[in-house]
């Protein structure tokens, strides 16, 4: 990945800007009751008022498998990634990821949040998983500058992780992002400080942990997109796109 210009990085923040707040509006419209088609009907609405175009809507998937039908990815419960939204009323307590992208001047955006609906978890322990994985990403984001490798970000994220009991999902990875929804170079949520791709100032860079209650293996749902957790244990997803400064980074989807 080569670092963005002055006019991407205008267009990108612009991006995350109109990302940031269709998560706002989607933390407000949550409730018992509520359904996933209707959260995506209503970003979709929103984000075109903004003027962005959803970057997750008719991306490809492998042969014999639909392209996305919908604008948010969302993920309930043992769902880590890649819901698709249906009309099944959210219950209090079930855990949801909302995952979501936006294009904006050529320049796309990605970030995703984890809330509980109704505000109260069924446990303690899916209370702290919500909670230990949006510390993972904060602990990720503040090891990173100009001249950090992708595992400075996966070793700070790891640890957070491993001190809580918390499963790390490994086969799904941070990633660059900018011209595309996913460039290089990947950002695994494990690893070796001083280890990895070299970061540098002006990239464009997306970190998500995603983490379970239990075993880090997943499976892909019959429709070809869904990934769950293997053994059925709940999950959490937290993820921002950044902006590498010469001293630190810039949130841009926050």
């Amino acid at each position: 990945m080569r670092p963005k210009n002055a006019n991407e990085i205008e267009a990108i923040r612009k991006s995350g800007d109109m990302l940031r707040r269709v998560l706002d509006l989607i933390e407000q419209k949550l409730a018992p009751g509520v359904t996933g088609v209707e959260i995506d009907a209503m970003a979709r609405v929103a984000l075109k008022k903004m003027g962005g175009k959803p970057a997750f809507l008719g991306v490809p998937a492998g042969p014999g498998v639909p392209d996305f039908p919908a604008s948010v990815c969302i993920s309930i419960n043992d769902a880590v990634v890649h819901g698709i939204p249906t009309d099944k009323p959210f219950k209090e307590g079930d855990i949801v990821g909302f995952d979501f992208g936006v294009l904006y001047g050529g320049m796309i955006t990605d970030a995703a949040r984890t809330f509980i609906v109704g505000g109260k978890a069924l446990s303690k322990e899916e209370e702290d998983l919500v909670k230990n994985t949006k510390r993972s990403l904060d602990e990720g984001i503040n090891v990173i500058k100009n001249g950090a490798r992708t595992g400075d970000i996966g070793a700070a994220v790891q640890k957070v992780l491993d001190d809580n009991g918390l499963g790390i999902v490994r086969e799904l990875v941070g990633h660059g992002v900018g011209h595309d929804l996913h460039e290089a170079p990947e950002i695994p949520n494990y690893g070796f400080k001083g280890m990895g791709s070299v970061l540098k100032t002006g990239m464009t860079i997306a970190v998500e942990p995603m983490a379970t209650l239990g075993d880090w293996r997943v499976v892909v749902d019959p429709d070809g997109w869904t990934i769950r957790t293997r053994d059925g244990s709940k999950s959490a997803h937290f993820e921002d796109t950044l902006l590498i400064t010469e001293d630190g980074v810039e949130i841009l989807t926050r």
